[in-house]
């Protein structure tokens, strides 16, 4: 991550098949601190993050849906 630290990498969303709700949300930090990775990343609460570590409302948000195409099962011999 540009002038930061990446706390955990990017984990695709589960089941790998079927439609998937997307949502990123950008919040603004008052200061430099240190965030640790949750121990368990189903059912994540975004709301109870960001008041455990002090960051109010969002200040960005995107939302999309995506489904995996068939046949793309990776690459065959």
């Amino acid at each position: 991550a540009y002038l930061g630290t990446e706390v955990v990498c990017y984990e695709g969303p589960r089941p790998v098949l079927g439609i998937h709700r997307l949502v990123f949300l950008l919040f603004q930090q008052l200061g430099r601190q240190t965030v640790y990775a949750p121990g368990w990343r189903q059912n994540f609460s975004t709301r109870d993050f960001a008041e455990l570590y002090n960051l109010g409302l969002p200040v960005a948000a995107v939302y999309f849906n995506c489904q995996r195409e068939t046949g793309t099962g990776g690459r065959r011999m």
